[in-house]
């Protein structure tokens, strides 16, 4: 059984986006209030720190992060996306909690790297896989999956690295950074139609993009048969030597933003198939980040069920 190492911030609790908001602090809350009643796993809870500017930059420009937080309120809240999607908001306590769900991969990263763990699970928000280079999007400022993705390729000996989205959106964010980047292979299992409205089989990048758009009502059986088939099938072939998962658990069929019929434990098959490939090809190494997931329920059951898989 693998240590699974934990990283989060109080900072990440104080992200308000209004009542009413689908994104809100009681989902992380869940999430550790779930992960602190694990006691057959041995898990390492470390805090979060701030992301250096210069590391973010290896994804973002600094002008689009200087305009993101030049906008942040004194008080209130702050719509940064137009209609019709305003929904992505800045709060006063916004900077730091951006900046520490981003911090977050890096250390990741460095423990990865440095053989301190292998299993290592981002309890972060805001989320991270919607915001492209220069576009917030889907409740994202950064891309926490990128930034870690490149932050190994620069500091680390790291060539190949597969990121695996099965979160019930489409990663669009996740997409067009690495759109024409052969050495990062990005695969999505999502409903479609629904928001972001991206994440066509047809959109291929340079070889590197496999997208699994599922229909509205899809069973647990149909899910996973073809999550191993599109997704899995083609990571195993392009042997990474990292994986990445952003773990998006509103596939469950309690969420209220998806029509997916995911039970919890199915949460547990996934991470199993991804595990058995990172120990094929990857060292066994792992970083998780959290992405979606919006019924409190869902989502103490699915990360009990995602942190058994990782164990493995």
């Amino acid at each position: 059984m693998e240590n699974i190492t934990v990283y989060s911030h109080s900072a990440c609790l104080s992200k308000e986006n209004g009542e009413g908001h689908p994104e809100r602090k009681e989902r992380l809350e869940s999430i550790l209030e779930a992960i602190q009643r694990i006691d057959e796993i041995p898990i390492d809870l470390k805090e979060s720190p701030i992301a250096q500017y210069s590391d973010i930059n290896l994804v973002h420009p600094q002008a689009y992060l200087d305009e993101i937080f030049s906008m942040i309120p004194s008080e209130g809240l702050v719509g940064v996306e137009k209609e019709p999607y305003a929904d992505t908001l800045l709060c006063p306590n916004s900077k730091e909690a951006i900046l520490r769900a981003c911090g977050s991969g890096i250390s990741a990263s460095k423990d990865l790297m440095n053989g301190n763990s292998k299993r290592i699970f981002c309890a972060v928000r805001p989320p991270g896989h919607h915001a492209e280079t220069s576009r917030v999007n889907g409740f994202c400022f950064i891309n926490n999956a990128a930034v870690a993705t490149r932050f190994m390729q620069s500091h680390f000996n790291i060539k190949k690295i597969a990121i695996i989205d099965f979160d019930v959106h489409h990663g669009n964010g996740t997409q067009e950074i690495f759109y024409d980047d052969e050495t990062v292979l990005y695969g999505s299992i999502h409903q479609h139609p629904l928001f972001p409205g991206t994440g066509l089989e047809s959109e291929t990048g340079v070889g590197n993009i496999f997208n699994a758009p599922i229909d509205s009502g899809t069973t647990s059986e149909a899910f996973l048969k073809t999550f191993k088939e599109k997704i899995l099938f083609n990571v195993n072939l392009f042997e990474p030597e990292v994986i990445i998962i952003s773990a998006g658990f509103d596939a469950h069929q309690r969420d209220p933003l998806a029509a997916i019929n995911l039970n919890s434990e199915d949460y547990f098959s996934m991470t199993q198939d991804i595990v058995e490939i990172a120990n094929r090809h990857s060292k066994g190494r792992v970083i998780s980040f959290l992405e979606g997931g919006y019924d409190l329920v869902a989502l103490s059951e699915s990360i009990n069920a995602h942190f058994k898989g990782l164990s493995l």
